[in-house]
């Protein structure tokens, strides 16, 4: 069976990540392999690649790192011979018309495109609310998941970029990116209610499973027809 490639996009605090971790542990048996720019850029610059000493350089300035070197970082990956043969799920990415065009251009292209919607108010809801604690790392939120004792609540602190400010930045910024590259992938899009968290991965494994099923069916057909 032809390895399956899945893209998701979600805003901040969308669950997108939860999501993720669920699909690849899931499709293990099809071995999807998870790629996040963040995690790609971090060990890019740790490994001190030339793509590496090339998005440190930004980001050492306090600057974005540019789409095509962000570009030039996952297509390395998706060349990369685990990728190749047991598929991917690129999380996030891309997050630009930009580099939609230019992964359309060497004709990288995914199977299904997965957008999880969430209103704005509730990720503005849990973004602001989100506490770390600095000990272990762990993430609570004063509503939905509050710390075990008071010995943890007194030392939560909130991240820098997840005041309300920040926040309705950083979703404006999510939705113009969205709008510019939903046209490219319309055909293959399902959005997803992200709000109805006990169902949210039942719908995403169902689609999944489909088009697997689908592959399974068209490639029966033409080993008949042969």
């Amino acid at each position: 069976m032809a390895p399956l490639k899945v893209m998701i996009s979600g805003a901040p605090a969308s669950g997108k990540g939860t999501q993720c971790r669920m699909i690849v542990e899931k499709f293990n048996d099809y071995g999807l392999v998870h790629i996040s720019t963040g995690d790609l850029l971090r060990a890019e610059v740790s490994s001190g690649t030339e793509i590496g000493k090339k998005a440190k350089e930004y980001m050492d300035n306090g600057k974005l790192v540019p789409d095509q070197v962000v570009t030039d970082m996952v297509v390395s990956r998706l060349s990369q011979p685990d990728v190749q043969e047991r598929g991917w799920l690129l999380d996030g990415y891309p997050r630009s018309f930009s580099q939609a065009e230019s992964l359309e251009s060497m004709k990288i292209r995914p199977d299904i495109f997965i957008l999880l919607e969430v209103p704005d108010d509730t990720l503005t809801d849990r973004c602001v609310g989100r506490r770390l604690d600095p000990v272990t790392g762990k993430i609570y939120h004063v509503k939905n998941f509050p710390p075990e004792n008071e010995e943890i609540s007194s030392r939560l602190i909130t991240r820098s970029d997840d005041t309300f400010e920040k926040v309705k930045s950083r979703l404006e910024t999510y939705r113009q990116n969205c709008e510019a590259i939903l046209p490219t992938y319309s055909e293959l899009l399902n959005q997803i209610d992200g709000n109805r968290q006990q169902v949210i991965f039942q719908e995403i494994d169902s689609l999944l499973q489909k088009i697997c099923d689908d592959v399974s069916a068209n490639k029966l057909t033409e080993t008949n027809g042969e």
